[in-house]
């Protein structure tokens, strides 16, 4: 006798799950119920249409009822809620949205893919006909048709996350005065604080105007008003505030839900009762590194999930080895990816975590469009366990990125990536790729051969007037340097050391920091104990205070800023 599998909810989840079922069972009944209009499409994708990249909507639907009936066998009813469960008779009653009628359907395995919906804040004229959300593409659609007209030049985007920064970005794109509004004191939250500064000077270099450490108040017809009484002109408004997984169905079938508001599954993804699966948005999963649970909306994950449970469904074995976290987005020119844990979180789950940041070429200089690539690995003290990293660039910081992600799942050290064997030629790399070279930097860090301060502690150092040595050439510490520091160029190192005092502590930056880690193994070799490379050097600080130089009253410690 064949089996039933009902599926509630589509896209990467609910859909990948169906497809693994036909595969696996030619003989299965399986039917999807969506409540939108559309079961398969690419949600990563809705924001680009704002801008025109992707310029019909139509492009973001993937597959539609009539495909999965004709090319899989699979029932996709779209404009169907399902309402309730009812777990004793195997039963679930679905409402018809069209016609407004409502029916009951049994079903043998029931899967819930229902995603997370949007967070609304209860708060003055969110409920205006110009406040959007953006979930699928009906959404999007409604936000672009309105923002098109006429009466609209100024939006206010609320909230720094992907959806956020990529609605953002795609609005301005599109011609628009965009400003962003974020809570916290950074945009994408899985980068470090110092990292995200690369990423609050790409949006402001664009037009976007970024507020951070201020939140949402009320909105009204022409303006939105923020926590700290200012006004931003919006016609529009977009809340991208975050997302909350749409357990109301688990919870009144009384299924567990976890700790973190999502429904907890086992390795499985079976959740308190054996004929129910979930995936996706709604789930809470296993964090591979902190050993907790953990929320992760991404696609990849969503469809990993959905091939594993439809396998378990056929006692088919597999490995749950947990998420990490990886995920990538553009912003504007830059390529950002992270993966793991980031040094902050790391801290937070007890992690005795340390990191290097390091700027290098993202291919041979010699080549067109070689650009500097910001990249940041986090690691575990004592062991050399890799812990994660954040990638920035205008060349591949994904593949950076994807090569740690491996190494993280693969429980990778300092020593594997240190040893680990990459393909290379100049147009796409160099002969020791960022990776490695982080690698290397994190062992002398490790193993104490030298030391480090990082960007964000470089302010303190101007401002207590320690000894800052700038080894850059003289025309170039002319542009622009450091106030108080020293210059002495690498190439006069040797022959004026004399004039470097040895009862301080020295610290030393060149442009991007390999000229200053010379410098400082130099000084170490000559009987200096306590130097100092600063990580990142002149081009990270400057991209490190630029922002706060901008939008707040502080006072500058370059003389003049070089992003070159």
């Amino acid at each position: 006798m064949s089996k039933k599998f009902l599926i509630v909810g589509g896209v990467a989840g609910g859909a990948s799950t169906a497809a693994r079922i036909r595969r696996l069972d030619e003989q299965a009944e399986v039917i999807m119920f969506e409540k939108g209009p559309n079961v398969s499409f690419s949600n990563c994708s809705l924001p680009f249409h704002l801008s025109g990249i992707v310029e019909n909507s139509s492009k973001l639907i993937l597959i539609t009822p009539q495909t999965f009936q004709s090319k899989y066998n699979i029932e996709a009813r779209v404009s169907h809620e399902v309402v309730s469960i009812n777990r004793d008779a195997k039963t679930v009653t679905v409402k018809n949205l069209i016609n407004d009628t409502s029916y009951e359907e049994s079903y043998d395995t029931l899967v819930l893919s229902p995603g997370a919906s949007p967070i609304v804040p209860n708060l003055e004229g969110v409920d205006s006909p110009h406040v959007f959300t953006v979930r699928n593409v009906v959404d999007i659609e409604r936000l672009n048709n309105y923002v098109k007209s006429d009466d609209v030049e100024d939006i206010a985007v609320i909230g720094g996350g992907f959806i956020g920064v990529e609605v953002a970005e795609n609005l301005r794109l599109a011609g628009f005065n965009v400003s962003l509004v974020e809570f916290s004191n950074q945009m994408m939250m899985p980068f470090d604080y110092d990292m995200a500064q690369i990423l609050h000077k790409e949006m402001m270099d664009k037009g976007v105007h970024v507020i951070v450490n201020d939140g949402l108040a009320k909105v009204t017809t022409d303006y939105v008003e923020l926590n700290s009484g200012k006004q931003v002109k919006a016609q529009a408004v977009v809340l991208a505030i975050g997302v909350r997984p749409e357990t109301s169905l688990a919870k009144e079938a009384g299924l567990t839900i976890g700790e973190l508001g999502g429904i907890q599954v086992n390795g499985n993804y079976v959740t308190s009762d054996p004929s129910i699966y979930a995936v996706g948005d709604v789930i809470e999963v296993f964090h591979h590194q902190t050993h907790k649970p953990t929320r992760l909306a991404l696609a990849g994950p969503a469809q990993r999930q959905a091939r594993a449970a439809a396998n378990h469904m056929y006692n088919m074995p597999q490995q749950n080895k947990g998420v990490i976290g990886s995920a990538s987005v553009q912003i504007f020119d830059l390529t950002c990816a992270a993966t793991g844990l980031n040094e902050k979180t790391a801290h937070a789950n007890g992690f005795q975590a340390k990191s290097v940041y390091i700027i290098a070429p993202d291919k041979v200089g010699l080549m067109p469009n070689s650009n500097p690539l910001h990249f940041k690995l986090v690691y575990e003290v004592p062991t050399g366990k890799i812990l994660g990293a954040q990638a920035i660039g205008k060349g591949n910081a994904d593949k950076r990125i994807d090569v740690i992600a491996t190494m993280i799942t693969m429980n990778g050290t300092l020593a594997d990536l240190k040893e680990l064997e990459l393909s290379y030629s100049p147009m796409f790399s160099t002969a020791r790729d960022v990776v490695n070279l982080a690698a290397l930097v994190a062992q002398n860090q490790l193993f104490g051969h030298y030391q480090q301060v990082n960007v964000d502690e470089v302010r303190g150092l101007v401002e207590r007037k320690a000894y800052i040595l700038d080894v850059r050439e003289k025309n170039e510490y002319e542009a622009g340097h450091l106030i108080n520091a020293i210059n002495i160029p690498l190439s006069e190192l040797r022959e004026r050391m004399n004039e470097i005092p040895k009862d301080v502590p020295i610290y030393v930056h060149c442009r991007s920091g390999q000229r200053s880690y010379n410098a400082v193994m130099a000084l170490q070799n000559n009987g200096y104990s306590n130097v100092f490379n600063v990580a990142g050097s002149f081009l990270g600080i400057c991209l490190y205070e630029y922002f706060n130089d901008m939008t707040t009253n502080q006072e500058k410690i370059v003389t003049a800023y070089n992003f070159k």
